[in-house]
């Protein structure tokens, strides 16, 4: 192997717990455009599908990049990852949180924790929503 990257810091668990409800439906929006934690918080996330279209046809997820991370390029490559909810194999080590795929009715929680201060994009993977769909988690 060649010299290791060194890694990046750990946040410290700080016992906080953050809660983030979003809810999505059958247009290209996030009801939220920011989301703001503290390092290290237990950060419990659920998304909500509240509209009627199935999945195959208005489907919506929440992915959380790493710094750094290309978001155009990670969405493009997601365009051909559908058995895998939109996620790249080749590019998951730049994801630190995702949900799966969610179609009208349906929904999914997911509980990861805080990354480092800073300031991390996230967005929905699904074939051309990423433009519009994405925003930012602010981590103080």
């Amino acid at each position: 192997g060649g010299a290791k990257k060194p890694a990046e810091a750990a946040p410290k668990k700080t016992g906080e717990k953050t809660t983030v409800a979003i809810e999505v439906g059958d247009g290209l929006a996030y009801n939220i455009k920011e989301i703001k934690v503290k390092e290290g918080a237990t950060v419990e996330l659920s998304i909500k599908h509240t509209g009627k279209m199935d999945k195959t046809a208005m489907g919506h997820n929440f992915v959380l990049l790493k710094k750094g991370t290309d978001m155009t390029a990670f969405a493009t490559a997601a365009i051909g990852a559908k058995d895998t909810g939109y996620i790249p194999a080749a590019m998951k080590d730049q994801v630190i949180a995702h949900t799966k795929v969610v179609g009208g009715g349906e929904s999914d929680s997911i509980s990861f924790t805080a990354p480092a201060k800073g300031e991390y994009q996230y967005l929905c993977t699904f074939p051309g929503h990423y433009s519009v769909m994405n925003g930012k988690m602010i981590v103080s």
